[in-house]
Protein backbone atom coordinates (compact mmCIF):
# COMPACT_ATOMS: atom_id res chain seq x y z
CA UNK A 1 0.00 0.00 0.00
CA UNK A 2 1.41 3.41 -0.64
CA UNK A 3 1.97 5.98 1.60
CA UNK A 4 -0.69 8.28 0.29
CA UNK A 5 -3.33 5.40 0.08
CA UNK A 6 -1.95 4.42 3.82
CA UNK A 7 -2.67 8.07 4.49
CA UNK A 8 -6.22 8.52 3.23
CA UNK A 9 -7.06 5.07 5.43
CA UNK A 10 -5.91 6.59 8.47
CA UNK A 11 -7.47 9.68 7.81
CA UNK A 12 -11.08 7.97 7.39
CA UNK A 13 -10.22 6.20 10.20
CA UNK A 14 -9.33 9.50 12.55
CA UNK A 15 -12.67 10.75 10.89
CA UNK A 16 -14.81 8.15 11.87
CA UNK A 17 -13.53 8.32 15.55
CA UNK A 18 -13.69 12.25 15.40
CA UNK A 19 -17.31 11.91 14.62
CA UNK A 20 -18.44 9.56 17.40
CA UNK A 21 -16.21 11.78 20.09
CA UNK A 22 -18.39 15.42 18.63
CA UNK A 23 -21.42 13.31 18.89
CA UNK A 24 -20.85 12.36 22.45
CA UNK A 25 -19.83 15.82 23.16
CA UNK A 26 -23.21 17.07 21.52
CA UNK A 27 -25.25 14.62 23.39
CA UNK A 28 -23.49 15.50 26.47
CA UNK A 29 -24.20 19.53 26.10
CA UNK A 30 -28.08 19.20 25.34
CA UNK A 31 -28.83 16.56 27.70
CA UNK A 32 -30.11 14.26 24.99
CA UNK A 33 -28.92 10.56 24.28
CA UNK A 34 -27.66 9.70 20.74
CA UNK A 35 -26.94 6.06 22.21
CA UNK A 36 -29.24 3.65 23.55
CA UNK A 37 -29.43 3.89 27.20
CA UNK A 38 -27.38 1.30 29.99
CA UNK A 39 -30.43 0.88 32.08
CA UNK A 40 -30.06 -0.13 35.74
CA UNK A 41 -30.75 -3.59 35.44
CA UNK A 42 -29.23 -6.67 34.23
CA UNK A 43 -31.26 -7.30 31.46
CA UNK A 44 -30.80 -3.92 30.30
CA UNK A 45 -26.75 -3.89 30.46
CA UNK A 46 -26.90 -7.30 28.61
CA UNK A 47 -29.04 -5.42 25.95
CA UNK A 48 -26.68 -2.51 25.71
CA UNK A 49 -23.31 -4.85 25.79
CA UNK A 50 -24.75 -7.07 22.97
CA UNK A 51 -25.53 -3.72 21.10
CA UNK A 52 -21.72 -2.12 21.75
CA UNK A 53 -20.63 -5.38 20.59
CA UNK A 54 -22.67 -5.19 17.17
CA UNK A 55 -21.63 -1.52 16.43
CA UNK A 56 -17.84 -1.74 17.27
CA UNK A 57 -18.33 -4.74 15.15
CA UNK A 58 -20.12 -2.60 12.08
CA UNK A 59 -17.86 -0.16 12.63
CA UNK A 60 -14.66 -2.23 11.93
CA UNK A 61 -16.44 -3.49 8.90
CA UNK A 62 -17.38 -0.31 7.35
CA UNK A 63 -13.67 0.98 7.98
CA UNK A 64 -12.35 -2.14 6.25
CA UNK A 65 -14.49 -2.37 3.50
CA UNK A 66 -15.04 1.68 2.72
CA UNK A 67 -11.22 2.14 3.27
CA UNK A 68 -10.12 -0.57 0.89
CA UNK A 69 -12.88 0.62 -1.24
CA UNK A 70 -11.59 4.09 -1.38
CA UNK A 71 -7.71 2.16 -1.88
CA UNK A 72 -8.46 0.56 -4.61
CA UNK A 73 -10.15 3.66 -6.08
CA UNK A 74 -6.93 6.00 -5.76
CA UNK A 75 -4.19 3.31 -6.34
CA UNK A 76 -5.74 1.86 -9.39
CA UNK A 77 -7.46 5.06 -11.27
CA UNK A 78 -7.73 5.32 -14.87
CA UNK A 79 -5.58 8.78 -14.77
CA UNK A 80 -2.45 6.25 -13.36
CA UNK A 81 -2.85 4.02 -16.27
CA UNK A 82 -4.82 1.45 -14.36
CA UNK A 83 -6.14 -1.42 -16.71
CA UNK A 84 -9.66 -3.26 -15.34
CA UNK A 85 -9.09 -7.11 -14.87
CA UNK A 86 -11.60 -9.48 -16.99
CA UNK A 87 -12.27 -12.34 -14.84
CA UNK A 88 -15.27 -14.29 -14.02
CA UNK A 89 -16.25 -16.64 -11.08
CA UNK A 90 -12.92 -15.99 -8.89
CA UNK A 91 -13.01 -19.22 -6.42
CA UNK A 92 -11.18 -17.64 -3.96
CA UNK A 93 -12.88 -14.05 -3.73
CA UNK A 94 -15.75 -16.40 -3.81
CA UNK A 95 -14.99 -18.41 -0.41
CA UNK A 96 -13.60 -15.17 1.16
CA UNK A 97 -17.03 -13.57 0.89
CA UNK A 98 -19.11 -16.68 1.97
CA UNK A 99 -16.49 -18.16 4.57
CA UNK A 100 -15.79 -14.40 6.63
CA UNK A 101 -19.22 -13.43 7.18
CA UNK A 102 -20.23 -16.96 8.35
CA UNK A 103 -17.63 -16.66 11.16
CA UNK A 104 -18.69 -12.81 11.90
CA UNK A 105 -22.27 -14.03 12.53
CA UNK A 106 -20.94 -17.30 14.37
CA UNK A 107 -18.96 -15.04 16.64
CA UNK A 108 -21.73 -12.55 16.75
CA UNK A 109 -24.15 -15.10 17.75
CA UNK A 110 -22.08 -16.10 21.18
CA UNK A 111 -22.63 -13.10 23.05
CA UNK A 112 -26.23 -12.73 21.40
CA UNK A 113 -27.70 -15.90 22.86
CA UNK A 114 -26.31 -15.16 25.94
CA UNK A 115 -27.77 -12.27 26.75
CA UNK A 116 -31.17 -13.55 25.13
CA UNK A 117 -30.96 -16.45 27.70
CA UNK A 118 -31.01 -13.84 30.47
CA UNK A 119 -33.53 -11.59 28.61
CA UNK A 120 -36.31 -14.52 28.77
CA UNK A 121 -34.59 -16.21 32.31
CA UNK A 122 -38.45 -15.55 34.14
CA UNK A 123 -37.66 -18.52 37.00
CA UNK A 124 -37.29 -18.21 40.34
CA UNK A 125 -38.62 -14.43 41.47
CA UNK A 126 -38.92 -12.91 44.40
CA UNK A 127 -42.46 -10.93 43.71
CA UNK A 128 -44.94 -11.56 40.92
CA UNK A 129 -46.78 -8.66 39.84
CA UNK A 130 -50.02 -8.94 37.41
CA UNK A 131 -49.52 -6.13 34.89
CA UNK A 132 -53.30 -5.69 32.84
CA UNK A 133 -53.17 -3.11 30.05
CA UNK A 134 -56.52 -1.13 29.33
CA UNK A 135 -57.45 1.96 27.27
CA UNK A 136 -55.67 3.64 28.40
CA UNK A 137 -54.35 2.81 32.10
CA UNK A 138 -52.82 -0.23 33.98
CA UNK A 139 -53.70 -1.85 35.97
CA UNK A 140 -51.17 -3.99 38.73
CA UNK A 141 -51.80 -6.84 40.46
CA UNK A 142 -49.57 -8.45 43.72
CA UNK A 143 -50.08 -11.88 43.23
CA UNK A 144 -50.65 -13.44 46.39
CA UNK A 145 -50.67 -10.03 48.60
CA UNK A 146 -54.12 -8.33 47.86
CA UNK A 147 -53.10 -5.68 46.54
CA UNK A 148 -54.45 -4.71 43.24
CA UNK A 149 -54.69 -1.04 41.86
CA UNK A 150 -55.25 1.34 38.56
CA UNK A 151 -52.48 3.21 37.32
CA UNK A 152 -53.68 6.13 35.44
CA UNK A 153 -52.38 9.56 33.93
CA UNK A 154 -52.44 12.36 36.17
CA UNK A 155 -52.24 15.21 34.15
CA UNK A 156 -55.02 17.40 34.23
CA UNK A 157 -57.08 17.62 30.97
CA UNK A 158 -56.84 21.87 30.91
CA UNK A 159 -52.58 20.96 30.18
CA UNK A 160 -53.69 18.52 27.95
CA UNK A 161 -56.04 20.71 25.73
CA UNK A 162 -54.17 23.51 25.91
CA UNK A 163 -55.68 25.90 29.08
CA UNK A 164 -53.29 25.73 30.93
CA UNK A 165 -49.65 25.41 31.12
CA UNK A 166 -48.05 22.61 30.49
CA UNK A 167 -46.22 20.94 34.08
CA UNK A 168 -42.86 19.34 34.53
CA UNK A 169 -43.80 15.88 34.31
CA UNK A 170 -46.66 16.76 31.37
CA UNK A 171 -47.98 13.25 30.59
CA UNK A 172 -45.36 11.60 32.86
CA UNK A 173 -47.49 11.55 35.51
CA UNK A 174 -49.50 8.87 37.35
CA UNK A 175 -52.26 8.66 40.43
CA UNK A 176 -50.51 5.35 41.66
CA UNK A 177 -47.22 4.75 40.24
CA UNK A 178 -45.79 0.89 40.03
CA UNK A 179 -43.66 0.15 43.13
CA UNK A 180 -41.36 -2.34 43.71
CA UNK A 181 -38.36 -3.36 46.22
CA UNK A 182 -34.44 -2.95 45.06
CA UNK A 183 -32.38 -6.11 44.77
CA UNK A 184 -35.43 -7.76 44.69
CA UNK A 185 -36.10 -10.35 41.67
CA UNK A 186 -39.39 -9.24 40.25
CA UNK A 187 -41.71 -11.16 37.23
CA UNK A 188 -44.41 -9.23 35.66
CA UNK A 189 -46.99 -11.21 33.99
CA UNK A 190 -48.62 -9.06 31.43
CA UNK A 191 -51.67 -9.48 29.30
CA UNK A 192 -54.33 -6.53 28.17
CA UNK A 193 -58.02 -6.48 28.92
CA UNK A 194 -59.25 -5.11 25.86
CA UNK A 195 -57.08 -4.17 22.82
CA UNK A 196 -52.93 -4.93 22.33
CA UNK A 197 -51.17 -2.72 24.25
CA UNK A 198 -47.53 -2.87 25.38
CA UNK A 199 -45.27 -2.32 28.48
CA UNK A 200 -42.03 -0.81 28.11
CA UNK A 201 -39.47 0.44 30.63
CA UNK A 202 -36.49 1.16 28.97
CA UNK A 203 -34.46 1.52 32.13
CA UNK A 204 -34.92 -1.83 32.63
CA UNK A 205 -34.75 -3.18 29.34
CA UNK A 206 -38.04 -4.61 29.18
CA UNK A 207 -40.98 -4.71 26.47
CA UNK A 208 -43.66 -7.12 25.96
CA UNK A 209 -47.02 -7.06 24.52
CA UNK A 210 -50.26 -6.94 26.99
CA UNK A 211 -52.40 -9.16 24.56
CA UNK A 212 -55.74 -10.00 25.66
CA UNK A 213 -56.01 -13.69 26.65
CA UNK A 214 -52.35 -14.59 26.60
CA UNK A 215 -50.22 -13.63 29.38
CA UNK A 216 -46.43 -12.92 28.57
CA UNK A 217 -43.54 -12.47 31.07
CA UNK A 218 -40.71 -10.22 31.84
CA UNK A 219 -38.37 -9.48 35.08
CA UNK A 220 -36.30 -7.07 36.32
CA UNK A 221 -34.05 -6.69 39.24
CA UNK A 222 -32.39 -3.36 40.33
CA UNK A 223 -30.22 -1.76 43.00
CA UNK A 224 -30.46 1.92 42.29
CA UNK A 225 -33.50 3.27 43.96
CA UNK A 226 -35.55 5.86 42.19
CA UNK A 227 -38.20 6.47 39.63
CA UNK A 228 -38.40 5.08 36.07
CA UNK A 229 -40.80 6.39 33.36
CA UNK A 230 -42.34 4.24 30.19
CA UNK A 231 -45.04 3.99 27.90
CA UNK A 232 -47.35 1.90 26.13
CA UNK A 233 -45.53 1.08 22.42
CA UNK A 234 -48.17 0.09 20.65
CA UNK A 235 -50.88 2.12 18.68
CA UNK A 236 -54.09 1.16 21.16
CA UNK A 237 -56.43 3.68 20.34
CA UNK A 238 -57.56 7.43 20.82
CA UNK A 239 -55.96 7.68 24.35
CA UNK A 240 -52.14 5.62 23.59
CA UNK A 241 -50.46 8.91 24.05
CA UNK A 242 -51.81 8.99 27.58
CA UNK A 243 -51.39 5.55 29.12
CA UNK A 244 -47.45 6.56 31.12
CA UNK A 245 -45.99 3.66 32.77
CA UNK A 246 -44.20 4.92 35.96
CA UNK A 247 -42.03 2.67 38.29
CA UNK A 248 -41.05 3.85 41.35
CA UNK A 249 -38.32 1.48 43.14
CA UNK A 250 -37.99 1.95 47.09
CA UNK A 251 -35.37 0.46 49.76
CA UNK A 252 -36.75 -2.78 50.71
CA UNK A 253 -37.87 -1.26 54.30
CA UNK A 254 -39.23 1.27 52.37
CA UNK A 255 -40.98 -0.87 50.17
CA UNK A 256 -42.55 -3.49 52.75
CA UNK A 257 -43.97 -0.34 54.41
CA UNK A 258 -45.99 0.74 51.51
CA UNK A 259 -47.15 -2.68 50.80
CA UNK A 260 -48.22 -3.05 54.69
CA UNK A 261 -50.14 0.58 53.86
CA UNK A 262 -51.55 -0.61 50.90
CA UNK A 263 -52.88 -3.65 52.42
CA UNK A 264 -54.50 -1.88 54.99
CA UNK A 265 -56.23 0.71 52.59
CA UNK A 266 -57.79 -2.90 50.72
CA UNK A 267 -59.00 -4.16 54.50
CA UNK A 268 -60.43 -0.54 54.79
CA UNK A 269 -62.12 -0.83 51.53
CA UNK A 270 -63.81 -4.00 52.13
CA UNK A 271 -65.25 -2.42 55.48
CA UNK A 272 -66.43 0.20 53.59
CA UNK A 273 -69.17 -1.98 51.16
CA UNK A 274 -71.77 -2.25 53.61
CA UNK A 275 -71.26 1.57 55.01
CA UNK A 276 -73.56 3.90 54.77
CA UNK A 277 -72.53 7.02 53.01
CA UNK A 278 -74.49 10.54 53.24
CA UNK A 279 -75.04 12.43 50.10
CA UNK A 280 -72.09 14.98 50.30
CA UNK A 281 -69.22 12.20 51.41
CA UNK A 282 -70.41 10.64 47.60
CA UNK A 283 -70.23 13.76 46.33
CA UNK A 284 -66.72 14.15 47.05
CA UNK A 285 -65.41 10.78 46.80
CA UNK A 286 -67.17 11.00 43.19
CA UNK A 287 -65.65 13.66 42.10
CA UNK A 288 -62.16 12.89 42.24
CA UNK A 289 -63.26 9.50 40.54
CA UNK A 290 -65.16 11.21 38.00
CA UNK A 291 -61.93 13.76 37.24
CA UNK A 292 -59.02 10.99 37.20
CA UNK A 293 -61.37 8.32 35.06
CA UNK A 294 -63.76 9.81 33.44
CA UNK A 295 -62.89 13.58 32.73
CA UNK A 296 -60.51 12.84 29.43
CA UNK A 297 -63.24 11.78 27.70
CA UNK A 298 -66.84 13.31 28.90
CA UNK A 299 -64.96 16.38 30.16
CA UNK A 300 -64.94 18.20 33.54
CA UNK A 301 -68.13 19.58 32.81
CA UNK A 302 -69.61 16.85 31.41
CA UNK A 303 -70.29 18.61 28.38
CA UNK A 304 -68.52 15.49 26.12
CA UNK A 305 -66.92 15.80 23.01
CA UNK A 306 -69.80 16.23 20.25
CA UNK A 307 -69.72 13.24 18.04
CA UNK A 308 -66.99 11.68 19.72
CA UNK A 309 -67.82 11.04 23.43
CA UNK A 310 -71.67 12.31 24.72
CA UNK A 311 -72.32 13.89 27.20
CA UNK A 312 -73.29 13.37 31.03
CA UNK A 313 -75.27 16.75 31.53
CA UNK A 314 -78.66 16.23 31.02
CA UNK A 315 -77.78 12.73 30.02
CA UNK A 316 -80.84 10.38 29.54
CA UNK A 317 -78.73 8.15 31.10
CA UNK A 318 -77.57 10.07 34.33
CA UNK A 319 -81.39 11.36 34.41
CA UNK A 320 -82.79 7.78 34.29
CA UNK A 321 -82.79 4.89 36.83
CA UNK A 322 -79.90 4.63 39.05
CA UNK A 323 -79.98 0.75 38.25
CA UNK A 324 -79.20 1.62 34.00
CA UNK A 325 -76.34 4.19 34.91
CA UNK A 326 -74.83 1.21 37.18
CA UNK A 327 -75.29 -1.04 34.71
CA UNK A 328 -73.20 1.14 31.60
CA UNK A 329 -70.14 1.21 34.33
CA UNK A 330 -70.54 -2.33 35.05
CA UNK A 331 -70.83 -4.14 31.58
CA UNK A 332 -69.55 -1.04 29.20
CA UNK A 333 -70.81 -0.35 25.84
CA UNK A 334 -70.42 -2.78 23.21
CA UNK A 335 -69.03 -1.09 19.82
CA UNK A 336 -67.87 2.11 21.60
CA UNK A 337 -65.19 3.88 23.34
CA UNK A 338 -67.16 3.22 26.87
CA UNK A 339 -65.66 -0.14 28.65
CA UNK A 340 -66.42 -1.88 31.48
CA UNK A 341 -65.50 -0.34 34.94
CA UNK A 342 -66.19 -3.71 36.68
CA UNK A 343 -62.82 -4.78 37.32
CA UNK A 344 -61.40 -1.08 37.61
CA UNK A 345 -62.97 0.35 39.99
CA UNK A 346 -64.21 -0.66 43.74
CA UNK A 347 -68.08 -0.99 44.08
CA UNK A 348 -67.30 2.49 46.23
CA UNK A 349 -66.06 4.35 43.51
CA UNK A 350 -68.62 3.26 40.87
CA UNK A 351 -71.02 3.91 43.66
CA UNK A 352 -69.93 7.11 44.18
CA UNK A 353 -68.91 8.78 40.27
CA UNK A 354 -72.65 7.41 39.52
CA UNK A 355 -73.47 9.48 42.21
CA UNK A 356 -71.73 12.37 41.56
CA UNK A 357 -72.91 12.01 37.42
CA UNK A 358 -76.64 11.91 38.46
CA UNK A 359 -76.50 15.21 40.78
CA UNK A 360 -73.88 17.43 39.60
CA UNK A 361 -73.97 20.28 36.46
CA UNK A 362 -77.03 20.86 37.24
CA UNK A 363 -78.65 17.59 36.86
CA UNK A 364 -79.72 17.28 40.67
CA UNK A 365 -81.52 13.91 40.24
CA UNK A 366 -81.58 13.61 43.95
CA UNK A 367 -80.98 9.92 44.73
CA UNK A 368 -78.30 8.36 46.37
CA UNK A 369 -76.42 5.54 45.09
CA UNK A 370 -74.53 3.46 48.21
CA UNK A 371 -71.76 0.58 47.13
CA UNK A 372 -74.43 -2.15 48.45
CA UNK A 373 -76.45 -1.12 45.19
CA UNK A 374 -73.56 -1.58 42.98
CA UNK A 375 -72.83 -5.28 44.80
CA UNK A 376 -76.18 -6.37 44.32
CA UNK A 377 -76.37 -5.15 40.65
CA UNK A 378 -73.18 -7.24 40.28
CA UNK A 379 -74.55 -10.23 42.65
CA UNK A 380 -77.87 -10.12 40.48
CA UNK A 381 -76.16 -10.41 36.93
Amino acid sequence: MSKRAKALFLSLLSLVVSLSFAGSAIAASTGRELNMPQGVTEVSQAAYDIHMIMVWVCTVIGVGVFGFMFYVMYAHRKSRGAVAENFHENLVVELLWTIVPAIILIVMAVPATTALMKVYNTENPDIDIKVTGYQWKWQYEYVGEGVKFMSELNTSSDEIYGRAPKGEHYLREVTQPLVIPAGKKVRFLITGNDVIHSWWVPDFGVKRDAVPGLFTSAWAKTDQPGIYVGECTELCGLGHAFMPVVVEVKEEAEYNEWLAGKKAEAAEYASTIGKTWTFDELMVRGEEVYTRSCASCHQADGKGIPGVFPALKGSPIALGPPEGHIGILINGVAGTSMQSFADQLSEVDIAAVVHYERNAWGNDVGDVVQPVDVLNYKQNQ
